[in-house]
Parts: C-alpha cells; sequence; structure tokens
C-alpha cells in the first residue's frame, strides 16, 4: 500500500469516527489499519498526529470557532453577551438552561472523548510497533500522553467526576465508572510528567505547533495551581520561563502572531492564507453583533491607561449605540499568507501562574516582580497590592483583563477560587451553585450503568 493510499484511509479513520453518538460506541476497526500499518512507519504515524491536533483546531473545547471555550465559557461566565438568535449550542450557556438533553452537553463530551479515543489510538500504536524508532515511538506517544491529560483536564472542569480513558479498548471504555476529582488530577499528573519525560525540549517543526516539553510543563503548572499545590505550580512555571528559547514580547500588539516569541504552543490554520478561528468567532464590522459581543462591564473595567484595552478591545457604533469585540486577533478572513494562529500557550499566562503560587506561598517580592511583568506590558505601573491577600486578588484580577476570550480562563478561575456564586449572579439570571458543573449528557446515564448525574439536573 502506497503513502498515499495509506494517508486517505488513516484521515478516514480519524475523521469518519466523529458520527457516533457517545465516546463508547467507538470501536477498533476490523482493517486493524491503526496497529498494523499506520504506526509501522514514520510518515503515516506523524500524519496520524496531526489528525488529532486537526480535531482539537476543529471542534472539541480547544477550538477557536464559536462553539469552543472561548465563546461558549465566555456566554457562561461573565464576559460575552450573546445577541444571535435561539441556539442551543450557545443561547442556552448564556441564558444558564443547560440541561442533560442539550446537545451542546453531549457534543463537547463526545468530541472530547473522541479527541482521547484518537490520542490512545496513536499511543497504543506506537507501543506495538515494530519498525519505528525509539526517537519517533518517544515523539508520538509523549505528544499523545499530553493530548490526552489536556481534554481530560478540560472535561474534568466542566463535568466534575469522570472516566480517565487510557485504551481503545470498547468493551473496558464503554461501562468505564467516573473517578473522583482528585484521582483525575493525579492521572493527568501522571500523564504530563510523562510526556515531558518523553518530548524533548527543542520543538520539531519551527511554527511552535507540535508540543515539546515546556509545553507540557506549562499545562501542569496550570493543573498544580487549580489542584492547590502552590510550590508545584511555581516550580513547572519557572521550568517554562527558564527555557530561553521564549523571549517576552513587549509589543502588544505582536503577542498573538504566529511568529509571537512568548508562544508556547499554537494551532496552525487548516490551510495557507487563513487564520486564526478566533478572528471570525469575535470580530464583527457593524452592529448590532451577529452572534456575541464582549460585555461592557468588563469593558469598562480596564484602566483608560491599559494598552489591552485600546489594542485589544474594538469599539463598534452606529451613532447611537456602542458594541465591542475581542480584538486580540485582527483578522477574520483569509490573507495573502497565514499571519495568525490560535495560541493555547503563552508565557504570560506563566507569570500569572507562578505570581499567584508565590504569593500563596509568601513569597511577595517574586509575586509582585512577575505580577507587574504583565502589567508593565499593558502599559500600567507597579500594583500597589503589599499583603499576600492583596497580592492574589490582583493576580486575579489582572487574570481577567489579560486572558479574557482565552479558553474558558475566567471561568475556571471563578470556579477554582469559590467566586462563581459571588459574580454570576450578578449578570445571569437564575444561576445556582450546582451550575458549577455540566450536566452528564442523558445518553451516558442510559448506556453506561456506572454513570450517576451530577447534583441540580
Amino acid at each position: 500500500m502506497n503513502y498515499f493510499k495509506i494517508r486517505i484511509l488513516l484521515l478516514l479513520f480519524f475523521c469518519g469516527l466523529a458520527g457516533c453518538d457517545h465516546f463508547v460506541d467507538v470501536e477498533v476497526p476490523t482493517s486493524q489499519l491503526t496497529g498494523r500499518v499506520v504506526f509501522e512507519d514514520r510518515s503515516t504515524a506523524n500524519a496520524a498526529m496531526v489528525a488529532v491536533y486537526s480535531k482539537l483546531r476543529d471542534s472539541g473545547l480547544l477550538t477557536g470557532t464559536g462553539i469552543g471555550s472561548g465563546v461558549c465559557l465566555g456566554l457562561y461566565a461573565d464576559e460575552l453577551i450573546y445577541y444571535g438568535t435561539n441556539d442551543d449550542n450557545v443561547s442556552f450557556l448564556f441564558g444558564n438552561t443547560l440541561l442533560s438533553t442539550t446537545s451542546i452537553v453531549s457534543q463537547k463530551w463526545n468530541e472530547s472523548y473522541h479527541q482521547i479515543y484518537c490520542a490512545n489510538a496513536v499511543i497504543e500504536g506506537c507501543q506495538n510497533s515494530t519498525l519505528l524508532s525509539i526517537n519517533d515511538k518517544n515523539q508520538f506517544i509523549g505528544e499523545a500522553t499530553f493530548v490526552r491529560a489536556l481534554v481530560h483536564f478540560y472535561l474534568m472542569n466542566l463535568y466534575g467526576d469522570l472516566p480517565y480513558i487510557t485504551t481503545t479498548n470498547y468493551e473496558v471504555n464503554r461501562v468505564a465508572p467516573r473517578m473522583a476529582t482528585a484521582q483525575v488530577y493525579d492521572l493527568i499528573i501522571a500523564d504530563l510528567e510523562q510526556a515531558i519525560a518523553l518530548l524533548p525540549e527543542a520543538y520539531i517543526t519551527a511554527d511552535r505547533v507540535r508540543p515539546n516539553r515546556s509545553t507540557a510543563s506549562a499545562l501542569l503548572s496550570r493543573v498544580y495551581l487549580y489542584k492547590g499545590d502552590w510550590a508545584a505550580a511555581s516550580n513547572a512555571a519557572s521550568a517554562v520561563l527558564n527555557n530561553t528559547d521564549y523571549v517576552w514580547e513587549n509589543d502588544i500588539d505582536k503577542i498573538f502572531l504566529k511568529e509571537s516569541s512568548a508562544t508556547i504552543w499554537q494551532f496552525s490554520p487548516m490551510s495557507e492564507g487563513t487564520n486564526a478561528d478566533e478572528g471570525a468567532s469575535f470580530i464583527f464590522q457593524s452592529g448590532p453583533p451577529p452572534n456575541v459581543g464582549l460585555r461592557p462591564e468588563l469593558v469598562h473595567l480596564f484602566d483608560s491607561n491599559d494598552l489591552r484595552k485600546t489594542h485589544w478591545i474594538a469599539t463598534i457604533t452606529d451613532g447611537i449605540n456602542t458594541w465591542y469585540h475581542a480584538n486580540k486577533f485582527k483578522q477574520n478572513s483569509s490573507t495573502g499568507s497565514s499571519v495568525e494562529y490560535s495560541v493555547v500557550f503563552r508565557l504570560a499566562e506563566q507569570y500569572l501562574i507562578r505570581a499567584e503560587a508565590r504569593a500563596r506561598q509568601g513569597e511577595l517580592t517574586g509575586a509582585k516582580e512577575d505580577l507587574n511583568k504583565v502589567r508593565n506590558t499593558a502599559g500600567l505601573s507597579d500594583t500597589p497590592a503589599t499583603t499576600a491577600d492583596e497580592i492574589i486578588a490582583a493576580v486575579l484580577q489582572e487574570r481577567r483583563f489579560e486572558l479574557f476570550t482565552e479558553y474558558g480562563h475566567r471561568f475556571f478561575d471563578l470556579k477554582r477560587s469559590g467566586a462563581l456564586d459571588t459574580f454570576l449572579p450578578l449578570v445571569k439570571s437564575g444561576w445556582n451553585s450546582t451550575d458549577q458543573l455540566w450536566a452528564i449528557p442523558e445518553i451516558e446515564l442510559l448506556s453506561n450503568p456506572n454513570f450517576t448525574q451530577n447534583p441540580g439536573y
């Protein structure tokens, strides 16, 4: 079988499974394509891994499209307003009316577990390969293990206790029980530690679209932060920040360009000339917005001297009404060559992680230095905060201004700090404490006897 035919079959395999009703429906194809053919050749094994990234970019929780976490969790929290027509993919999030039968609840669950399945297929295929070199096995297994940890991390923070799937075995997966969050955290950390051990420090591509060791460390620092392990979070962030391949970008207009030296990991667009999906998701030229816009309350919180307000937020008016949109990504159509990629991990988050972790350990001088690194680039003076509590509050506020509309940071920050019930009732009618978790999809409850529903649904 020549390379072209294998590639076509491979893409059909990875793309064809997307239509399954739920993740336990995924069975290993009888062709055994994933084991005997694809992973005996470096080119096709690499194509399998690229197909996983394409899925992450185009669907699931990490896509930059209008159904990714940037939009969905921006609407679910207090960043965005929905202006579109009734659509259960987003209006139910904005209106705080999710049910176990709401399509987006099962859609994100299904897409995410399908991505996990594909990552597991890469891991198993490489482990069973007899012809791949050790270096290639380590590279692909390290990448797939990182992806598995990343997707489980997002799922856990939305759905709570859940199965941690590490196999393509249909019989095992279809009855996998929900695991306690603490156990899921341990498995995520174990996967990331393995990825760090397997991945090289150098990128295998020049445009940072394939994760390296520092990418896994960047996620690990976030995991430890959410878990409340401050020393480990600080150390993992330092491992990234001490990597001289990354250079802090002082020009705020260059941070989301594809060649930014502050980018740790990003998704390339589908084809040359197209740009990050976030541009099309957030930018509009006239009002009222066709889909989503920034909440004016958020915009008005920015200091008038904050460069992020003038460079990352655009104002649209018809002379009477005023609307705002996120303008981190400037391109919402094709260009001669791609200029913006979807930035998943970047240095600013790592500085803010270490600032918070240091403050919570009483390392106040270092915490303020990290916080001021971000503030000064935004044109702001050093923080006036002095006590640990003041610095922590300042860091959380800075995260709100720095990371808005990026992959649900605001919602997750409110959740981990116990502030959801303080902030969201101010902007969302009918908010309940149990809404911090999404419903387990009804079809999963019917299919798996080991599943129970989250409270409130």
